[in-house]
């Protein structure tokens, strides 16, 4: 493999430096280096840049997009291993309503210390993933995240969740659009 498909591949693997290529954020020289010691590429920082440079100039421009969705707070959520067994014995209290995500044996329910953000509208895998990274940047931990159809949902500790309805809104008003 020559060594401008090695450097495609290390920034691809590395999607916030491709990020940052696209949005012209990158000093080629500094992010070369940094590559040849973190992807173990073999070859000289001047002609990593080079191929940075090239591969920057087949990227799309970094754009976003502003998606329409309602964002709300669910208090009083839990992560239960088995949601059948969550419920046994709150018969008429909500505890068998349909869980907010489910992903295997595990789901959000009803009954828990922990706060769901819910966004219902235009959201997809790619806003999850901004909403993701820019609670992380914020220092939400996020304990369980999902989204399918027209909703997307993240807990959060109870003590975060205004926070993160801020941090949700705010990416849904700009999603990172990846035209190829």
């Amino acid at each position: 493999m020559s060594l401008a498909a090695e450097t495609r591949e290390a920034v691809r693997a590395r999607p916030f430096v491709r990020d940052a290529l696209r949005a012209g954020l990158v000093n080629h020289s500094a992010a070369a280096s940094w590559l040849a010691a973190r992807a173990d590429l073999d070859g000289d920082p001047d002609a990593i840049a080079a191929a940075l440079r090239r591969f920057r100039e087949d990227l799309p421009a970094y754009e976003t997009e502003a998606r329409t969705a309602s964002v709300s707070m669910r208090s009083g959520v839990g992560i239960a291993d088995d949601p059948t067994e969550a419920n046994d014995g709150a018969e008429g209290d909500g505890a068998d309503a349909d869980p907010l995500l489910r992903v295997g044996d595990a789901a959000v329910v009803e009954g828990g210390d922990r706060t769901a953000i819910l966004a219902t509208g235009d959201v997809d895998a790619a806003a999850l993933a901004d909403a993701l990274g820019r609670l992380g940047a914020a220092e939400v931990e996020v304990a369980a995240a999902g989204v399918a159809a027209d909703a997307l949902v993240c807990v959060v500790s109870r003590r975060d969740g205004a926070s993160a309805v801020r941090v949700v809104e705010a990416a849904l008003e700009a999603v990172p659009v990846d035209e190829r």
